[in-house]
């Protein structure tokens, strides 16, 4: 038992190397952890779970532990009243929990209330490596629907919140502070993942969450960073609906409404100013809901300056995420004509253009949605045409995407209100395609290929009439 400890230990410690994990794999390690875990030994415990939870950084190995059945092993041992091996329990399921598998297996045996209950527990706070594992893991399953639900009834979000706040005092050492960092990020993550759903978003907001979410957005931490915006953003979904007036006259303002009186619109721009890819693509799809739902978007939107012009300069970024999110915020800036003819002067239309070429689906949804209403100002639909950005579209709809196809009929429909875009739409072979996706479940889609394809025929109509009374005369 004492040579399998230290050798438990020994492959422990090489486990924190890339290399040295896919050797232990090689070499048949795996299989000889898997065996060990079933031990009550917590001595030997410790260190097969510690080598399983620094290999579960592989996706190989996570779907490897999935196979064999640990997750119900990590369960288990969360139980056990060792503070260090349910650490590693926690960090184990909060590394292999990027699986939607995975997530569902731990709820299925009842791993969540476990987990709930250690971050309950204030004995626990100041261990701040314990800390990390568990919010890391109720950050990983929180991305679950179901999941979402049980920790709703498990009342998680006072808990983040209360712990949020704990953890956010002294800002200005977070940079010397890793630990720190780490925790906040899982627990802004959980809370970005709980906010999915209206109960949590009243939760968040009625507790004062919103504040200390915010307020991080000074940190210099990429990971902090992109879990903030995305926090945020899921916030800017909670708006004041009339049936809230009618039946609260005087109600606490929205998420929406905290969010510009704490003024988070404006810090969310700033972000786009982060040299890192992904802060930039998070707080560009977290300014989408907050320009939709503002009442006085175009207005909030100018006062910004130099605003509108950093957005269009996003479109030359060369990551895919980028560029959707930053075409999803420009479709939502489009709906404004003001600002539309801003961004207009600022050469979007040229660099949605260039953009058409694409292969990747989620940005074609997004650049058709942004093409689509920078149609509103009549001049863009011919400037598309001349920019070559028709015919690229046409071949959007051989994709299998349903949000392509609704959004790029809706594009294919505004651009076919000028003729010479028409004429490029029948010489790249829409009709067919739209005559599918005329019989589309999509109501929304069925109008808008309906409605391209009649001004199609309408210039048709109109051609062949000019012939023949050109004929006759």
């Amino acid at each position: 038992m004492q040579v399998a400890r230290g050798g438990c230990y020994a492959l422990w410690s090489l486990c924190k190397s890339k290399k040295n994990r896919l050797l232990i794999k090689r070499a048949g390690g795996f299989p000889l952890l898997a065996k060990l875990i079933k031990t009550k030994n917590i001595s030997l415990l410790i260190p097969v779970i510690g080598s399983l939870q620094e290999c579960a950084a592989e996706k190989s190995y996570c779907l490897a532990i999935q196979a064999e059945g640990m997750i119900q092993d990590f369960v288990s041992n969360m139980l056990n009243d060792n503070i260090e091996l349910r650490k590693h329990c926690a960090s184990a399921i909060f590394k292999c929990a990027q699986e939607e598998e995975t997530r569902a297996l731990v709820k299925s045996n009842n791993g969540l209330q476990p987990l709930v209950e250690l971050i309950k527990d204030h004995s626990n706070h100041e261990n701040k490596e314990l800390m990390a594992a568990v919010t890391g893991a109720l950050w990983k399953l929180s991305m679950s629907e179901d999941n979402v639900k049980t920790f709703q009834e498990l009342e998680l979000v006072p808990v983040l919140i209360s712990l949020l706040k704990e953890n956010a005092e002294g800002l200005d050492d977070l940079q010397f502070n890793l630990g720190k960092i780490q925790i906040l990020t899982n627990i802004v993550g959980a809370i970005a993942e709980s906010a999915k759903t209206p109960q949590n978003r009243e939760n968040i907001r009625e507790r004062g969450g919103l504040k200390p979410v915010i307020k991080l957005i000074a940190s210099t931490s990429p990971g902090l960073l992109v879990n903030v915006a995305s926090a945020i953003g899921r916030m800017a979904e909670d708006v004041e609906t009339i049936e809230q007036t009618i039946q609260y006259p005087n109600p606490q303002p929205s998420g929406l409404d905290q969010i510009r009186n704490l003024d988070g619109v404006r810090l969310l721009w700033s972000l786009l100013k982060n040299p890192n890819e992904s802060v930039q693509a998070a707080a560009a799809w977290a300014l989408s809901p907050c320009i939709r739902n503002a009442e006085n978007s175009g207005d909030m939107v100018r006062s910004f300056v130099g605003g509108l012009e950093l957005v269009c300069g996003l479109l030359e970024s060369k990551d895919q995420e980028v560029l959707a999110a930053v075409s999803f915020a420009i479709a939502n800036i489009g709906k404004d004509k003001e600002n539309l003819a801003v961004i207009t002067d600022h050469g979007v239309i040229h660099k949605l253009a260039r953009l058409a070429v694409t292969q990747d689906d989620r940005l074609r949804a997004k650049l058709a949605e942004a093409i689509s209403h920078c149609c509103e100002l009549e001049s863009n639909r011919a400037l598309f045409g001349k920019a070559g950005a028709v015919a690229p579209l046409v071949n959007y709809l051989t994709s299998s995407d349903l949000e392509v196809h609704r959004t790029t009929a809706a594009a294919l429909h505004q651009l076919s209100k000028d003729p010479w875009n028409c004429v490029t739409m029948h010489q790249s072979g829409v009709v067919p395609h739209l005559l599918r996706l005329i019989g589309s479940e999509d109501e929304a889609v069925q109008e808008a290929a309906a409605d391209c394809l009649q001004n199609i025929r309408k210039l048709a109509l109109a051609c062949e009439k000019f012939r023949y009374q050109h004929l006759k005369t």
